[in-house]
């Protein structure tokens, strides 16, 4: 089957959401294709609750992402039996976790989005291709023509030319089968100029990848799954890490993040009151039940996206499908175990060991076996951008004096967040530092030589170091919503994205009129960015 675009979207996740839906708003005709039955990645399919900044109730954001924020909570109202108080509560986080001022369940992020594109999809601007995934493409020249997408589900194919693509897939799927130069893994210090960086580049050393689950506690309850074939290995298995993890992963005692100090993890269905750092147990949670009518839900539900499922055994980066697809399975095995040793392994409180009482809530996550449906991708293949961003940009280590990050003639966005890489397959454990709320220029969206493919998410010109603070959900909206305006600005003005990128004067202010936030203000307290400044 051959199909017609203006734009073709390859990726639904957050970028891709946001990409599909600057085009349709500007009037292209767009395609967005995703490989899981869910579009909306990190806030979906991988489950995991939005990463943000201090600032993100006042400012920080574009006004889609806050329509998406706002669209949330009033989901919630219109649909949930809050209780009175939190009904009243203008910055409801109806899981009232810790990590963020916004957690919520991927089933109502979900229906947020959908609504969101649903005008589009009924006038026929929009077509969603779901379960399809990117298998090769054809380019001439600078230009890509067209992309092939095989149907996961049936086995069929389908192409799709446009005189516009955005990659906003979570691994930058396109770039290898477009040709299109890109980096992969850790970069060597005399390409980047980064005192962070390493002696030799290690194009396998990229961040560790997650497979998250969401569970409730029954206490009094039984609900022990059956052992993991591979339980006996994840129990007993140590990272193999630069500064050393301290002893077996399956264990409360860990490296903190940012002084690699060992840290002790506190975990308690029913001890923690939810401050900043009280437990893992209200870090991501998604469910509250104090939010709800008393005796609504029977349990709080948790999201782990926790240190102790990040896989470390391979890099998907560099896998070919087969290997990426073992890699991902194992994946999914280590986290069922880790479930597995947190109903009966675990140390508690009280001196005992495991909670018999935990249950997977597959059914908030649209899968069979508990699981996230997919895999949580923390780095991608990065375009070799026009421009790409470096540590000294954004460090607060190495901008000294300084509240702000690069500030660019060309941004198209803002975000906020720490340099924060988990342990990697190369070995690397954290590297946890202070950034300054930083730019994205829109040069690093743009290849160096193919013209009509732009990034969407977390594959722009960025480093490994960077990445770590320009991946979190509000940043790759962002970038994708930028990404598809400047396909929609470029479509209609015959212009190329570099062209755009050396003069973009009249694209930014098309962007303030759509809602973006080109520069952060000034007199920032920075403490105030903290998000757990700002817990409950």
């Amino acid at each position: 089957m051959l199909r017609a675009a203006d734009l073709v979207v390859c990726g639904g996740g957050v970028g891709g959401c946001a990409a599909a839906l600057a085009a349709c708003r500007a009037g292209l005709q767009v395609v967005l294709t995703e490989e899981f039955a869910w579009i909306g990645g990190q806030l979906t399919s991988q489950a995991v609750p939005p990463d943000e900044h201090g600032w993100i109730e006042r400012f920080g954001c574009t006004a889609s992402y806050r329509r998406f924020r706002d669209g949330v909570r009033r989901y919630y109202r219109e649909h949930y039996p809050l209780t009175d108080a939190a009904r009243a509560r203008a910055a409801l986080n109806p899981g009232n976790g810790w990590v963020s001022p916004l957690c919520h369940e991927p089933r109502v992020a979900l229906a947020v989005i959908e609504a969101m594109l649903a005008p589009y999809v009924a006038s026929g601007r929009l077509v969603i291709l779901r379960r399809h995934r990117p298998e090769s493409a054809a380019t001439a020249g600078n230009q890509v023509r067209r992309v092939t997408l095989r149907n996961l589900d049936a086995g069929d194919r389908v192409a799709i030319e446009a005189p516009w693509f955005v990659d906003a897939t979570e691994l930058g799927d396109l770039l290898p089968l477009t040709e299109t130069e890109f980096v992969t893994g850790s970069e060597a210090r005399a390409e980047t100029g980064e005192p962070s960086a390493g002696e030799i580049a290690r194009p396998d050393n990229t961040q560790a990848f997650s497979v998250c689950f969401a569970m409730e506690y029954r206490a009094g309850e039984h609900h022990v799954t059956p052992r993991p074939e591979r339980y006996a290995f994840w129990r007993d298995y140590v990272p193999r890490l630069t500064p050393p993890w301290p002893g077996k992963l399956l264990n409360w005692d860990v490296p903190h993040p940012r002084t690699m100090e060992k840290l002790r993890y506190r975990f308690d269905p029913t001890g923690e009151d939810g401050k900043a750092f009280s437990g893992l147990w209200t870090y991501r949670r998604i469910l509250d039940r104090a939010n709800f009518t008393p005796g609504f839900f029977r349990s709080d539900v948790c999201l782990v996206n926790w240190p102790l499922i990040d896989y470390l055994e391979g890099d998907l980066c560099t896998a070919d499908a087969a290997r990426r697809g073992r890699l991902i399975q194992e994946a999914r095995q280590m986290s069922l175990c880790v479930f597995h040793w947190l109903q009966t392994e675990a140390p508690r409180p009280d001196g005992g060991a495991g909670w018999p009482g935990l249950r997977l809530r597959p059914d908030l996550l649209g899968s069979a076996d508990g699981l996230a449906q997919a895999p949580y991708i923390r780095e991608s293949r990065r375009i070799r951008a026009l421009y790409t961003v470096s540590e000294t940009d954004v460090s607060a280590a190495h901008r000294p004096g300084q509240t702000l990050g690069q500030r660019y003639p060309d941004s198209v966005g803002v975000g906020y967040y720490r340099i924060d890489l988990h342990p990697s397959t190369g070995g690397d454990n954290y590297l946890d530092v202070p950034a300054l709320p930083f730019e994205i220029p829109l040069r690093a969206l743009v290849p160096r030589r193919m013209e009509n493919l732009l990034a969407g998410a977390k594959n722009l010109g960025v480093t490994h170091i960077t990445n770590g603070c320009y991946r979190l959900h509000p940043v790759e909206w962002n970038i994708g919503e930028a990404a598809g305006e400047l396909a929609a600005w470029c479509q209609r003005r015959k212009m190329r994205p570099a062209d755009v990128a050396e003069r973009p004067r009249d694209f930014q202010e098309a962007l303030r009129s759509a809602g973006f936030e080109l520069h952060w203000p000034d007199g920032l307290r920075l403490e105030e960015g903290d998000p757990h400044m700002h817990a409950r």
